[in-house]
């Protein structure tokens, strides 16, 4: 029911998804019957019975009995207690939620037991050499390809990191359920396992507390790099690079990397005053902290499995190079496997507390299917912006350091305080104390680890493989440290070659390994474990996901305006574009600093510069793009362009030597419809600008990258506009680039739901406009769409799949264009009516408004802490400022989905009524564009309800406005009858009957849910302090965004 439907064969049986559902039903129907007691199971038995019979009538057609059924229901719902209310949607919401786990792990069991499972490498590379691809273009183009998969902390992800633990846990249970070798004590285990883990879901709150941190929210995305995407990506690259040896007859290069991934989550301050400079950077350290500790698992592992002493002669004098280093360092150090050297502490005398929380090693696995693979590592804690802090023991240490308090103060134990010295700056007398501390948390430690791990120069037999990979550990744990201490922003003078810097300094040894096995004809160890690592290595870099960082055009103009007036200038936001240009392009061209390191600016301006340093001081091997969103000028980049050239300049003059890195390639982001159509001029203005032109060419090697914005562009005009819109930008962008010989790789803002651009991944790719995907494409994956996509390892293997065979086919066999320009004039005809449609309704009713927030819990949505922004860019009430997932996400709560449909029907009956009704219809036919916009809409309209709807108008909204609702109603219905005789479906999702399937197999818990809703939000606003009814609401809001699989 997700709108991510791109693996679901209509073949497929529903058969043991259904039995999943059965058994999970079952088992929390007991567990419930334990919990709440029978009496009031009997009564949540009855609503669901009277739900399904509703149902029921009303897939058969019966309306009247069925709308009796529905008043019996509401009636029944409206007489419980609070605390009845409040159970009910628990109950309901855990069992929606299960059925989701259920389908989950459903496509995992369809995509193993398929024969032939389409759209996967084997498929597609198949269909294009038959197709006249010859082998060696297929592999030129395949070992080219980038793609570069983005996760976003967009606020729609509804469960708790909790709770998606235990709903993995269960969806691994499952897949050991479907063994067939399973004996009968081993099935009862497995169900015992169930009961405890939906047990614990019951008596788990389920409701956020708190807004999560942007530093959360980050930890969160690098949690599904570690749960998942770690396994994914090898097996991954194994199935690209087999399917390729099949089909060509040449594996995939062992360091090339079709896709990468990178993040926004505390990087993204658009709109957002939680993501500050020092964010970025704590994220940003954390990210390669986590990579680093991760490396070591893996280097743990091969270590043991590299025992052979055959090697050549290169890594045999590698190997004989450390082993004479480690001999002399024995003299000077106890214990070569002690992580931090004694000198690091001759320099500030400190041990770095522990870091951030994680999940404990092997803990997304249940009890029964528990493995291991290498072993696991604790993960320390860290004290970081808005988390709670309590240092743990460590590796055999135990420094408590005091936590400081506001005033500068640090409270001790005893109730006393110690004044916290500044950075860098220690007492003597501090100094010797944490010297003190150290040495005796060290007694006995180089003894124990010499019984654990004898130095290798005291065993002369032992394998060189061993030997070349514990200097790689030990480096990588020295690298790990200095880490640590940067981020509790203490002295770190560790010397270059103990640590490592640069993916490729960690590749280099690896690679030895992997050349030395070969040539001594061990490929088939070669090809294993070390394989898979130094693919590993080669996709996620040293910071696993490179960080994007995104800010407003307008906050850039404000810190230009300040530099401006500071030196007399005047004001920058005040001159025209022209000017702006000239003075922009001027200081880029000069050698000196624009901002006097003497300037004094507000809080908000500093913060701008402040971002901006952060990114010279961390440069592009740490982060990806700077994304101007809002951008609308040429002058737009030019600005940003010109902050980054200062902040470096002023960081290298710092630091003494250049910044690391390259600079950030500055990316604009078109959203609004008007700034949609000017992309094409604006990108033509910046190109015919020589500095900027240069700048591209010799720092981004020729690449232009451009941002086009799905959900401000639906929420503007409407969704076919929008998608209209975006598809003409897109052709002009690209045009625009090739006039001047500039590759370009466009980068795709899309939501999780359709009225924010969603869809099913390979559908959206496909019909791009021809040309604009020549092997690099970048998107946005948001919220609970990350979960949905990669949050088991097999599912995250079919998306990347899936990413990869789209992008491929768009590549070598573009989409169809429009077959004739009448085409184009008629999209223009129905998106000119859809726009005026949308917006005078959404926009220039009067009534609009205030039927919105009575209609929809829009205004209770906030409550859900799932995301550390506010609702709204600007303090104002109108819906121009707010944000379009708020937006959304509260009609998919009322199961009306307007945003997705409105304006739609409009559009194509005023092209049918003159007369275009055959050529619509050829045009669903022969134009993927055109196809697979009706399809989204039509997949949307199959999970309208109207019934529902209209309930929450009878219930909720003032009589003066229920005759909009009426209207509105009516609308989706005209839209539901022009998409059909478009699409020439007999009925809503023909072309989707298991979407259909799963809509209808959710209706007995989805429909009481919504009419729970509606009642709770009829009391709670007569008593809006009231904090019991307010959590039985947002319950409510689970269970339904459970149901539907997406929120906004």
């Amino acid at each position: 029911m997700t709108d991510t439907t791109d693996d679901i064969a209509e073949e497929i049986s529903f058969q043991s998804f259904e039995d999943d559902c059965k058994l999970l039903g079952n088992l929390l129907h007991d567990v419930l019957q334990r919990e709440v007691g029978s009496q009031f199971m009997a009564k949540i038995e009855r609503i669901r019975l009277l739900a399904q019979s509703a149902s029921n009538m009303r897939l058969s057609g019966i309306e009247d009995m069925a709308e009796l059924l529905e008043k019996q229901l509401a009636s029944e719902i409206s007489e419980m207690t609070l605390e009845e209310a409040l159970k009910l949607a628990r109950a309901f919401s855990h069992y929606l939620t299960l059925m989701g786990v259920a389908e989950t792990y459903h496509r995992v069991r369809m995509g193993r037991s398929a024969t032939h499972l389409s759209k996967s490498c084997d498929d597609m590379f198949s269909q294009l050499i038959q197709g006249g691809v010859t082998p060696n273009e297929l592999y030129h183009t395949v070992c080219k390809q980038e793609v570069e998969i983005v996760l976003t902390a967009h606020p729609t992800q509804i469960n708790r990191r909790t709770l998606q633990y235990k709903h993995i846990r269960i969806a691994h249970l499952l897949e050991y359920n479907d063994r067939s070798d399973l004996a009968h004590e081993d099935r009862e285990m497995l169900i015992e396992d169930l009961v405890r883990e939906i047990t614990s879901i019951w008596q788990t709150d389920e409701l956020r507390r708190h807004k999560p941190t942007p530093v959360d929210e980050a930890r969160a995305g690098l949690n599904i790099v570690e749960q998942s995407l770690w396994k994914a990506v090898p097996h991954y690259l194994r199935r690209v690079s087999n399917a390729l040896k099949k089909h060509t007859g040449k594996p995939l290069p062992l360091t090339c990397t079709p896709i990468k991934f990178g993040s926004w989550m505390g990087g993204d301050r658009d709109g957002n005053p939680n993501v500050t400079a020092k964010v970025t950077r704590d994220v940003s350290l954390l990210s390669r902290w986590m990579a680093i500790d991760l490396y070591i698992r893996e280097i743990d592992s091969l270590r043991f499995e590299l025992s052979m002493n055959q090697c050549n002669d290169r890594l045999s004098r590698l190997a004989q190079e450390i082993l004479e280093k480690e001999t002399l360092s024995e003299n000077l150090h106890d214990n070569r496997n002690q992580p931090l050297s004694r000198s690091l502490f001759k320099h500030h005398g400190l041990q770095a507390p522990p870091l951030p929380t994680q999940l404990p090693d092997r803990a997304d696995l249940p009890a029964c299917t528990v493995y291991n693979d290498g072993g696991g590592s604790q993960y320390p804690k860290l004290e970081l912006p808005g988390t709670d802090y309590m240092p743990l023991a460590r590796e055999g240490l135990s420094l408590n350091i005091p936590k400081a308090s506001e005033n500068g103060s640090s409270a001790n134990s005893n109730g006393s305080t110690t004044v916290v010295t500044p950075r860098g700056s220690f007492s003597s007398s501090h100094l010797l104390a944490q010297r003190k501390l150290f040495a005796e948390s060290t007694i006995g430690r180089s003894s124990f680890h010499k019984l654990l791990e004898p130095s290798s120069s005291l065993r002369p037999g032992i394998a060189p493989y061993r030997i070349i990979l514990g200097d790689v550990k030990e480096k990588l744990m020295k690298t790990r440290r200095r880490l640590e201490i940067l981020l509790e922003d203490l002295p770190c003078e560790y010397d270059p070659w103990d640590y490592y810097e640069t993916k490729d300094q960690l590749l280099e040894p690896l690679l030895i390994c992997y050349e030395s096995l070969q040539s001594c004809g061990a490929g088939i160890l070669a090809d294993g474990r070390l394989a898979d690592l130094i693919r590993r290595v080669s996709t996620f870099g040293m910071v696993l996901m490179k960080l994007d960082l995104r800010q407003e055009s307008g906050r850039h103009a404000e810190t230009l305006d300040a530099i401006t007036r500071y030196l007399d200038m005047g004001t920058y936001s005040e001159w025209d574009e022209e000017k702006k240009v000239e003075f922009l392009t001027k200081e880029l061209k000069g050698k000196r600093p624009l901002v006097p390191s003497t300037i004094e600016v507000a809080p908000d301006i500093k913060e701008v510069l402040n971002t901006f340093s952060v990114a010279a001081e961390l440069g592009s091997d740490s982060l990806g793009a700077y994304v101007i969103s809002m951008a609308s000028n040429a002058s737009d980049v030019l600005a940003v362009e010109l902050l980054q050239k200062d902040a470096r300049l002023a960081v290298s003059g710092e630091l003494g030597r250049p910044c690391p890195g390259g600079t950030l390639r500055v990316v604009p982001l078109f959203e609004t419809v008007k700034d949609l159509r000017e992309a094409g001029s604006v990108i033509r203005k910046l190109l015919s600008i020589d500095w900027y032109r240069e700048h591209i060419i010799k720092n981004h090697n020729g690449h232009q990258e451009v941002m086009v914005g799905y959900s401000d562009s639906g929420k503007d005009a409407g969704r076919f506009t929008a998608a209209w819109e975006l598809y003409k930008a897109q052709g002009d962008v690209v045009a625009a680039c090739n006039e001047f010989g500039i590759k370009v790789t466009l980068f795709h803002g899309r939501g999780g739901s359709i009225g924010r651009g969603g869809g099913p991944t390979y559908l959206a790719i496909q019909s791009q406009p021809p040309g604009s995907v020549m092997g690099t494409l970048r998107s946005t994956e948001q919220g609970e769409m990350v979960q949905a996509k990669f949050g088991l390892p097999q599912t995250a293997i079919r998306q990347l799949e899936i990413y990869t065979t789209a992008v491929l086919l768009a590549t070598l066999r573009p989409p169809q264009p429009p077959r004739e320009q009448k085409w184009c004039n008629l999209m223009e005809e129905i998106s000119k009516i859809s726009c005026q449609k949308y917006r005078s309704t959404v926009y220039e009713n009067p009534e609009f408004l205030a039927y919105f927030h009575e209609a929809t819990p829009q205004a209770e949505l906030g409550f859900l802490n799932i995301g550390s922004r506010p609702t709204r860019r600007k303090a104002t009430t109108g819906i121009g400022h707010l944000r379009a997932i708020p937006w959304v996400f509260a009609w998919t709560q009322t199961r009306f989905v307007l945003p997705a449909w409105l304006g739609v029907g409009a559009g194509l009956k005023g092209v049918c009524e003159k007369g275009h009704t055959e050529d619509l219809k050829a045009m669903y036919k022969e134009w993927p564009f055109f196809q697979s916009t009706v399809d989204l809409i039509e997949m949307v309209l199959g999970k309208a309800d109207i019934p529902i709807a209209k309930h929450y108008d009878e219930v909720l909204v003032s009589e003066s406005r229920q005759e909009l609702g009426a209207e509105l109603r009516r609308e989706l219905m005209l839209t539901g009858k022009y998409v059909l005789v478009v699409s020439e479906h007999e009925k809503l999702s023909e072309n989707n009957r298991s979407l259909r399937r799963l809509i209808e197999s959710r209706l007995s818990y989805l429909n009481p849910m919504n009419m729970l809703q509606v009642e709770v939000l009829r009391r709670l606003r007569r008593d809006e302090d009231n904090n019991k009814l307010r959590d039985a609401l947002l319950i409510t809001i689970n269970g339904i965004a459970a149901g539907m699989r997406n929120t906004g």
